[in-house]
């Protein structure tokens, strides 16, 4: 619980960083990028290492690569658009890292916290049989440290 729980809070900060950094690179891209003299100059007044400067950089790399016999066949507009596409994706997908921990923590920790729950009340009541004694002053304090595994499980 604790490693998930920690996974989870990484994650969490981390995307809350790359969010602040892309919304900051992405002001810059509008005020830089589109009143450039050109599609060039654009791209070269984006920070080095943003994901807009990759994009641009990919269609201008489609622009001048759009040579050969098989890519005569595809009209250039379709094979830059291809390949920004192909940039888009790659920078969504990066963006995406984590989700699937994060999914995986959300839908297992409650489970995770019911069985420690259920072997917390397991063991609460096989001490109270081997004393004979079922009195609420030896059920309620084993049963309400098993509970305390549930409330982890919903809180990770």
């Amino acid at each position: 619980m604790v490693i998930m729980s920690m996974g989870s809070w990484y994650i969490l900060i981390t995307k809350i960083i790359d969010q602040v950094k892309l919304s900051g690179q992405a002001s810059d891209a509008r005020a830089k990028f589109w009143k450039a003299a050109s599609v060039q100059a654009g791209a070269s007044s984006l920070k080095e290492g943003s994901p807009f400067r990759f994009i641009a950089d990919s269609g201008i790399k489609a622009t001048e690569h759009h040579e050969g016999a098989l890519l005569e066949q595809i009209d250039l507009n379709t094979w830059v658009s291809m390949s920004i596409q192909r940039a888009v994706d790659k920078v969504q997908s990066r963006l995406q890292d984590g989700l699937a921990f994060l999914a995986t923590v959300g839908s297992t920790a409650p489970f995770v916290g019911l069985f420690g729950t259920v072997w917390g009340i397991y063991h609460a009541l096989t001490a109270i049989g081997m004393s004979g004694q079922a009195s609420i002053d030896k059920v309620a304090g084993p049963v309400g440290e098993a509970l305390i595994m549930t409330a982890i499980g919903l809180a990770v």
